[in-house]
């Protein structure tokens, strides 16, 4: 499976997730360390899967590098 050297852009989905949204990566060495950085919260997670991909959107967005020209 390939890595992400830069990252990924904003709003297309990860690469290591399955069909469920689960990283296929998960406990793996190979996992990045941004992802394995990343810590749940109660305000990240918040009362459904919904309302934590939401969260992890305006992370993205928040975070986005736009490319040089």
């Amino acid at each position: 499976m390939p890595g992400l050297p830069h990252g990924k852009p904003a709003g297309v989905p990860c690469p290591h997730l399955d069909e469920a949204l689960r990283c296929r990566l998960f406990c793996r060495p190979e996992r990045p360390a941004v992802c394995g950085s990343l810590q749940p919260s109660a305000e990240m997670c918040g009362d459904s899967r919904e309302q934590a991909l939401r969260w992890l959107g305006h992370l993205e967005e928040a975070t986005r590098v736009e490319p040089s020209t």
